[in-house]
């Protein structure tokens, strides 16, 4: 609750105190001094600051979300059309990440165990690390390039078919998948090392049990770690990927909220976003807990 109660303060603090008035939007610019004047009042911002926060805060606790400053259409409606667009993509994203990350770590650290393959070992460290830092924007530009221009194997913008989530997708995921196979391989060579591992390998179990009921169990750690880091990650770049690749998500909906100072809808969106970031959280919290208490028993 602190965490959301931050950023409500904080979203409500930075829409009010930057440059801008949201009456010359929905007015026009060619809007008379007293039709400006009426369209504040009717949106409630010529009353002080103090006074527009506490509104704000009796209605958001009453799930009172009010209606677009531009379209007039109730926030609830935005926020429920366009969720299950970018969720899709997010939840696309993950199972990418998490299947290819955690396969490529895996991988990657049966090869360079006890310092095998030291060349190996460097040339993927210096790769991730590369991939793992190349902006969402570029990613998308050069997919679009690639398979939709050049190709034209798939859709460029919108997302009306499955073929238009291939994308947004991979571009999302594309910079999480490297970081975390350099996590995982990192964790798993920890585990590798790990007696009870090396009892396994004495009792001469195959190397599918060996990794399926004590590497990866235990391997799975690190990667749930940062799991909450990674949802929030892949959620902060559908932001930037809806709007490269015309997605009607939540994403390109705050972006243009943010460019017309549509304040109701841009205060729901990120409130929205971030309370999705922190039920993840705790989800990742009781799983790791869970996982915890198998790998003692396992090892018991």
């Amino acid at each position: 609750m602190a965490v959301l109660s931050g950023l409500v303060v904080a979203t409500f603090l930075l829409l009010h105190l930057t440059p801008g008035d949201p009456a010359v939007r929905v007015a026009g610019l060619n809007a008379t001094p007293q039709r400006l004047a009426d369209v504040r009042h009717d949106l409630g911002l010529d009353r002080p600051l103090l006074a527009q926060f506490a509104s704000y805060i009796g209605d958001v606790a009453r799930w009172r979300l009010g209606n677009s400053f531009q379209t007039g259409e109730p926030v609830s409606s935005i926020i429920a059309a366009r969720l299950p667009v970018t969720l899709e993509i997010v939840v696309g994203a993950m199972a990418l990440t998490f299947g290819i990350g955690i396969g490529i770590g895996v991988w990657m650290a049966a090869i360079t165990r006890e310092g095998r393959h030291r060349r190996v070992e460097s040339g993927f460290s210096a790769t991730t690390s590369l991939l793992g830092s190349i902006p969402e924007y570029v990613v998308g530009t050069v997919l679009v390039l690639v398979f939709a221009v050049w190709l034209g194997l798939l859709p460029v913008a919108g997302a009306v078919s499955w073929q238009g989530y291939v994308l947004p997708v991979l571009a999302v995921a594309f910079a999480p998948t490297a970081v975390l196979a350099r996590i995982v391989r990192v964790e798993t060579l920890d585990v590798l090392a790990q007696n009870y591992v090396r009892t396994a390998r004495a009792k001469h179990l195959s190397v599918l049990r060996t990794y399926g009921l004590h590497v990866l169990p235990n391997s799975l750690t690190g990667a749930l770690t940062v799991g909450g880091l990674i949802f929030a990650s892949l959620l902060g770049g559908t932001v930037v990927v809806e709007n490269v690749f015309a997605v009607p998500g939540l994403g390109s909906s705050l972006v243009q909220a943010v460019q017309v100072r549509d304040y109701p809808l841009v205060q729901v969106t990120v409130l929205v976003l971030g309370f999705s970031i922190v039920v993840v959280n705790l989800c990742v919290e009781a799983a790791l807990s869970m996982l915890d208490r198998q790998s003692s028993l396992r090892r018991s």
